[in-house]
């Protein structure tokens, strides 16, 4: 309809006096009140408030919502010395940001104990409010001085516990995206075989067992998860601009979010909606931060942004933060965070190369890499690498088919460079690499050949870093599968090579074999599981078999390996990960080699069991990969 233009210039006026309107909502400046315990934040869109004896986010309002009960990091600020402090000043830079720290001087004495335990080294907490931002941003610094004596930092990790009024759908991925369970279904729930799993008896579960290792996440891959409002139509985010300050690399499984569990018999107790950031996890094999006496070590873990948002449903609401995400990621390292150790973008570095795969002993080439990681982590010292080291930086990223990468805002120093790929078994390491400040630094190409020890013979599987292809392995995330496993395979494992397909013929866990059709709880044992490879072999071999097996989630002590009615030994030396019990699907990984006497095996048919004993229905293992191979004699 044609309006006169009387009425169209009134309807523009008023846009633009709303659009004006909207953007002096968004553009207020930053203040920081001094409210004598607190610091109150502000920016007409976040206001935060922060305790002054503890760091803690105290408030966080967005929209009129209070969005959190609390949010706290695992160690406290505290010691013989406590101090606060307005580190960016917003009256000084017109209002464009605002910083607080919190900071605690240890003086070598251990640290007050939190939630991760005490620790003997300087921890200091900063937040940070910018113009316009619809977030604050956290992060915690911990200092060793040389004089302090040996120290570690136990589980480590930021918590926030949301308001439970509000917050009633949890997104983790795309798999674990859904309304959650209420705090009174929580608290009616019946115990299961760990205090961590309930069945449910009322609300949109009833009947399933709800266990909060099930929202567990590879870190790497999880760039923005929280909490959002149905009701309120807001979100509650946590986003990590980089991987640097974590531990594991791309492989680090950790807890990400559920309803906070509390294991009392109170049926009103509360369990509000959690959200969990870690960077030292002990969890699916855990990771590892130990100081000795007389090191000088500081580790700035963050900034991450605590992110909220508005939209008509909760997957809107995830999509945005995911954007946020990647804004994030674009502006890392971020300008404007001071006097700690926090190199700059011209202080850092981009390495660059290309690992140039050769695998002349493979059964068929690999035309290019389906999936490769490439990172520069500390030198592996004892039984920590790259898989469980905290206590220093990482940087990682993705490689491209043809094996070039590029990792960026590297920090100055020496390094060893490490790779991973789907499809090859083990690692590749080049160690000393030396990154200068602000200098890029191009490796050119480096030759990859990874351990063979002779000719394949079969192999099931894909070297991939976790159990996913095989089957259930892609929906693992649900408690009790060692349940089911001898309803799906009552008569166990029974594969043949060359016509059985791993995808759907070997199952994601090999457990002790529930007995008990009655067993609903998980408790109690099992029998010993044998699982049996069947393989055609058109010579008799000889020399030495080495079987080659990789492993990412360990419950058992062993497993016992028979060929054609032989045993031909045990694989030991199984350092428990908790993935099976935690309903993991990758853990702290490790291969385990079997060398034998491949005069056991013969032309023609021949049959391989794998065995793991008897035991509690989790102690058992989840496999990557299984090989043989065969160093011939003659060879």
């Amino acid at each position: 309809m044609h309006l006169p233009s009387r009425i169209i210039l009134p309807l523009c006026l008023l846009a633009m006096l709303a659009g004006l309107r909207s953007a002096s909502g968004q553009d207020q400046a930053v203040t920081i009140q001094d409210a004598g315990s607190n610091y109150v934040l502000s920016n007409g869109i976040i206001k935060a408030t922060i305790r002054k004896n503890t760091g803690d986010l105290a408030s966080m309002v967005y929209k009129g919502v209070e969005t959190v009960s609390v949010g706290y990091w695992s160690h406290r600020p505290g010691g013989a010395q406590l101090t606060d402090t307005i580190t960016i000043d917003p009256q000084s830079n017109g209002g464009d940001r605002g910083e607080v720290s919190i900071r605690g001087i240890s003086g070598g004495q251990q640290m007050g104990k939190g939630p991760g335990g005490s620790t003997i080294a300087d921890v200091e907490v900063r937040w940070t409010l910018e113009r316009g931002a619809s977030g604050i941003y956290a992060y915690t610094i911990f200092t060793h001085r040389p004089e302090y004596p040996r120290t570690s930092v136990g589980e480590a990790r930021f918590c926030a516990k949301l308001n439970d009024s509000v917050f009633d759908w949890m997104t983790v991925d795309a798999n674990r995206n859904m309304k959650m369970i209420t705090a009174f279904d929580w608290d009616h729930g019946i115990p299961m075989n760990m205090k961590e799993a309930r069945l449910m008896t009322t609300g949109i579960d009833k009947g399933q067992v709800e266990h909060k290792y099930d929202y567990s996440a590879n870190q790497f891959n999880t760039l923005a998860w929280g909490w959002s409002s149905t009701t309120r139509h807001v979100g509650f985010w946590f986003i990590n601009p980089t991987d640097e300050y974590l531990s594991g690399g791309p492989t680090k499984f950790e807890l990400s979010a559920h309803r906070d569990a509390t294991f009392t018999n109170d049926q009103n107790a509360p369990a509000p909606p959690c959200l969990l950031n870690y960077w030292r996890g002990s969890h699916y094999g855990g990771s590892e931060c130990s100081i000795d006496q007389g090191e000088s070590w500081t580790k700035v873990v963050g900034p991450f942004l605590i992110y909220c948002n508005s939209g008509d449903s909760p997957d809107a609401m995830w999509h945005d933060a995911l954007s946020r995400s990647r804004t994030e990621s674009a502006r890392w390292p971020f300008d404007w965070v001071q006097g700690v150790d926090y190199p700059h973008k011209d202080q850092r570095a981009t390495v660059t190369g290309r690992l140039v795969l050769r695998d002349p002993l493979a059964p068929a080439p690999m035309p290019s890499y389906t999936k490769l990681f490439v990172g520069l982590a500390a030198p592996a010292q004892g039984n920590v690498n790259w898989q469980n080291d905290a206590k220093h930086y990482e940087f990682w990223a993705r490689g491209a088919a043809d094996g070039s990468f590029s990792i960026p805002n590297v920090r100055p120093g020496t390094y060893t460079l490490c790779a991973i790929a789907d499809g090859v078994l083990g690692d590749f390491a080049k160690a000393n690499v030396t990154v200068q400040s602000g200098q890029p630094l191009n490796l050119g190409s480096i030759q990859w050949q990874p351990v063979r020890y002779g000719k394949q013979l079969w192999d099931i599987g894909i070297p991939s870093r976790d159990g996913s292809e095989f089957f259930k392995g892609n929906d693992y995330f649900h408690w009790g599968w060692y349940l089911q496993y001898p309803k799906l395979f009552p008569n166990d494992v029974n594969y043949t090579i060359g016509s059985s397909d791993f995808h759907k013929d070997w199952f994601f866990e090999q457990v002790p074999h529930n007995m008990d059709p009655n067993n609903t709880t998980g408790q109690g044992q099992g029998r010993s599981t044998p699982w049996t490879i069947h393989f055609n072999l058109p010579d008799a071999p000889t020399g030495k078999a080495i079987l080659r097996l990789a492993i990412c989630g360990i419950g058992a002590k062993n497993i016992d390996v028979n060929v054609n009615g032989t045993p031909v030994g045990s694989v030991t030396g199984l350092h428990y990960n908790a993935t099976i019990n935690r309903d993991g699907i990758g853990g702290y990984w490790t291969e385990k080699d079997l060398p034998f006497d491949a005069g056991t095996m013969h032309s023609g048919q021949n049959v391989m069991t794998l065995t793991i004993p008897a035991g509690g229905l989790t102690s058992g293992i989840i496999y990557d990969y299984l090989r043989l191979e065969l160093a011939d004699a003659a060879q």
